[in-house]
């Protein structure tokens, strides 16, 4: 049984509907509008868990924590050739690894 407090919520300012929005990461098709930033995640946490006790009592598989997964630092990135030529030259010239500079590149 998940507990469905400890999904990803985040509540954003959304200038669209000029209220606030209540999100989840782990159901991107959910969301929660309010008035406050307070409402808008009590109201997307409650969403979340009528969703999970529901697919629960269906013997549905319910997502993921992100807190939950495991990540293996890898993934594959495709970049036009030209890119990966000036990528590997940076890297050449600073005398580090390839991934090393786009690991800093994409830290900072």
């Amino acid at each position: 049984m998940i507990n469905s407090d400890h999904y990803t919520y985040r509540v954003t300012w959304s200038a669209e509907d000029d209220e606030y929005i209540g999100l989840v990461a782990e159901f991107p098709s959910v969301s929660w509008l309010a008035a406050d930033h307070v409402a808008a995640l009590l109201g997307v946490r409650a969403v979340v868990a009528d969703i999970v006790t529901d697919m629960e009592s269906n013997g549905e598989p319910v997502p993921i924590l992100l807190s939950e997964r495991t990540f293996s630092g890898e993934f594959k990135l495709r970049i036009p050739p030209e890119l990966h030529r000036a990528l590997a030259l940076k890297a050449a010239e600073e005398h580090v690894s390839l991934n090393r500079l786009v690991s800093s590149k994409l830290a900072g």
